[in-house]
């Protein structure tokens, strides 16, 4: 494992939340733990790609997964980034649509 700080952990959050699922799976996780099942059924995708969008999450560093008993059970690695997406969620931005697109893709 490799430890980062400061900025590669600012850049791989961006490219975690870069992908609408995996947006919504960190959203759903800075609520509380949850199972892969669970999570699938609530944000309408299938098993498999939750499972691919989880060990994307885990090889980011940004989730990690617990052992419960016969399956397994995801959470936040650290309770500051659900504190960091909840303050996130607070914040507006002007946009010049000249420069970004509605996906957040740079044009210019």
């Amino acid at each position: 494992m490799e430890t980062l700080t400061h900025a590669p952990v600012l850049a791989r959050f961006g490219y975690a939340v870069s992908d609408p699922t995996r947006a919504r799976i960190l959203l759903a996780l800075a609520d509380g733990p949850s199972y892969p099942s669970d999570l699938a059924d609530s944000l309408g995708v299938s098993r498999q790609s939750m499972s691919n969008h989880l060990t994307c999450l885990r090889g980011c560093g940004l989730v990690v997964a617990v052992p419960d008993g016969r399956r397994t059970r995801y959470e936040l690695a650290d309770a500051r980034l659900g504190h960091a997406i909840r303050d996130l969620l607070g914040v507006v931005l002007a946009v010049d649509p000249a420069c970004c697109a509605p996906d957040g893709t740079c044009v210019a």
